[in-house]
């Protein structure tokens, strides 16, 4: 019969087991407790404040095309970090809003941060509300587009600075 000349020490797997699980939601984006939804971070927030303004063609928006509407926070006075997000979306009299369609650009890179927002609130045909959103000190630039069932495209670009 075989006998180890060491033995083991005793080890319990729940240690383990807990950080292995911290990791995996950490890789996915979620944490184990509760707290705001990260919109943007630091160093993109910093790369985009860095950056010049793009070149962009001025174009005349479409005459119906649905208004956005920034009910809160309201600005233009400083934000408070985390803050609620509403949005409120108002389409011509003929015409209904397509909320799959809303879309949510950051900064001078324009960097997607739509799924972020999805992934802690949903946009109805009346707008979208964010309970609390985590955004770093320093200035912000979001355009905000939303597009009707005619195919005519709103949008609305928000500056504002977070304290």
């Amino acid at each position: 019969m075989f006998k180890p000349k060491h033995s083991l020490p005793h080890f319990s797997a729940q240690p383990i087991l807990a950080g292995a699980l911290s990791a995996c939601l950490a890789l996915l984006g979620l944490h184990a407790h509760s707290a705001p939804p990260q919109l943007v971070t630091p160093e993109e927030m910093q790369a985009s404040n860095a950056a010049p303004p793009p070149f962009t063609a001025r174009a005349v928006p479409d005459r119906d095309a649905p208004l956005i509407e920034l009910l809160n926070p309201k600005l233009p006075t400083t934000v408070s970090s985390p803050t609620p997000i509403e949005v409120k979306f108002q389409p011509a009299a003929s015409s209904q809003i397509k909320p799959e369609s809303f879309k949510v650009l950051y900064g001078t890179f324009q960097i997607d941060i739509t799924r972020r927002i999805l992934n802690v609130a949903k946009v109805t045909d009346s707008g979208i509300q964010v309970q609390e959103a985590s955004l770093p000190k320093g200035k912000h630039k979001l355009l905000m587009q939303i597009e009707d069932n005619a195919g005519r495209v709103g949008s609305r670009q928000v500056e504002f600075e977070v304290n």
